[in-house]
């Protein structure tokens, strides 16, 4: 028994990309997009310890199996691991393969992996789990976002625009879904290193405060917004959103922040951005969102024996657009526009996979091995599941309206493609 024999038994002799094993056997087309190498027994014996993803990206992450070729077409193999399973003679053969003296050990876990304390999305908790994420590496984040440092999916109005241009076009639309203009108050939620607040200010004249709980994100994000000459209209706070206490504001943006919020804090949420809201002001919730679940079943957490959760986004929460809408009107608000960019997502995370790997030798300096193969493998993944529709991202607008009156106009315009460009900045007077 070889582990050729291993794979095929499982997945079939058709497999659509090549395989090669340590113990020298074989698999798969003779000329392949892409190769899955299995480097040492232990790749068997994560499978075994931890079936499924966890226990292919544990093994990835680890450097016991390595993907040579085209990343996105080995992920074909992805819908596989979902609901894979040994019968006894597989189980038994896989067993055999991985037992070195007899013994079925457990590799020791990736560095990598995370597993959070205290009471689920309390705001310490909350803040472990962005640092786990965005404070990795701000040069490391700027190889994989490019000069924007935008971390959320851009708006393309054609696959040839390019990455800069998709984020600018983002912020516009988001600016014109919230009819910003001179001398408003806007809060963003999440603000990331700074682009929207930063891009608000500049071509739309105004007042920003950005907050996020990543203290990295909030030292660059602040060096930019001085480095822009922007200090004297953009603020940004190392804050959680909770504990925001000084509107109103005019408009609030929240752009891939909501993910992090919790099923158990929506309310809190809703109510705390309608109270920081004047009346007929806007909010934009920007969030990555589930098709509906199946009738009778719930679904917004990440699996807890899952890759995403356990080196990704740990506690991460995705919600159906549809409980998202309802959340936001019970809490006051009146919704007034959805839009879904899906496709935009696949397209973004596609670029963001191929600027890391234009620049690994400079990443896996920055980050270690480990960590940039955990970014190589979630992002392609992830713009897998955006092109197949299991992943979705929705806008949601929503306004806080005045006694029926919402201030929106009657065929708003916002969603006219391409998005204008600005020449000349607003300046404040």
């Amino acid at each position: 028994m070889t582990i050729a024999d291993l794979v095929t038994g499982v997945f079939g002799e058709d497999l659509p990309i090549g395989l090669e094993a340590y113990d020298g056997s074989r698999a798969g087309p003779a000329d392949p997009p892409a190769t899955l190498v299995v480097k040492s027994p232990d790749a068997v014996r994560r499978l075994l310890t931890a079936p499924g993803d966890l226990g292919f990206g544990r093994a990835y992450v680890a450097g016991d199996l390595d993907i040579e070729g085209d990343l996105f077409a080995a992920l074909e193999l992805r819908s596989h691991f979902a609901g894979f399973h040994f019968d006894r003679e597989q189980w038994m053969n896989a067993i055999r393969l991985a037992t070195a003296g007899g013994v079925l050990h457990r590799p020791p876990i990736p560095k990598e992996e995370v597993h959070l304390r205290g009471r689920r999305h309390s705001q310490a908790r909350d803040a472990a789990a962005i640092a786990h994420h965005y404070d990795v590496s701000n040069d490391f984040y700027r190889i994989v976002l490019g000069p924007s440092m935008t971390y959320s999916c851009g708006v393309w109005s054609s696959p040839d625009v390019g990455l800069e241009a998709a984020q600018a076009a983002k912020y516009e639309l988001i600016s014109q879904k919230l009819d910003l203009k001179p001398g408003m108050r806007l809060l963003d939620v999440g603000c990331g290193w700074g682009g929207m607040v930063m891009h608000a200010a500049q071509h739309h004249g105004v007042r920003a405060v950005g907050v996020t709980v990543s203290r990295r994100q909030a030292d660059l994000a602040a060096k930019r917004v001085a480095e822009a000459g922007l200090s004297d209209r953009v603020e940004i706070r190392l804050q959680d959103y909770r504990d925001i206490h000084d509107g109103p504001f005019d408009a609030i943006s929240s752009i891939g922040m909501f993910e992090h919020v919790g099923l158990s804090q929506l309310e809190t949420y809703f109510d705390q951005l309608y109270a920081l809201l004047l009346p007929e002001g806007r909010l934009l919730n920007h969030a990555i969102s589930r098709p509906a679940a199946p009738k009778g079943k719930t679904r917004s957490r990440f699996k807890k024996l899952s890759f995403i959760d356990r080196y990704v986004f740990p506690d991460g929460e995705l919600h159906e657009v549809g409980s998202v809408v309802s959340a936001i009107q019970r809490r006051g608000f009146e919704a007034r526009h959805v839009e879904s960019l899906r496709e935009h997502y696949a397209l973004t995370l596609r670029a963001w996979v191929k600027n890391l790997e234009a620049d690994w030798d400079r990443a896996v300096a920055l980050v270690g091995i480990g960590r940039a193969r955990v970014w190589r493998l979630y992002m392609a993944a992830s713009a897998v599941t955006f092109e197949e529709g299991s992943n979705q991202i929705h806008q949601v607008l929503a306004v806080k309206a005045n006694g029926g009156k919402s201030g929106m106009a009657l065929r708003p315009v916002f969603h006219e493609y391409p998005v204008p460009r600005h020449e000349n900045p607003v300046q404040l007077v």
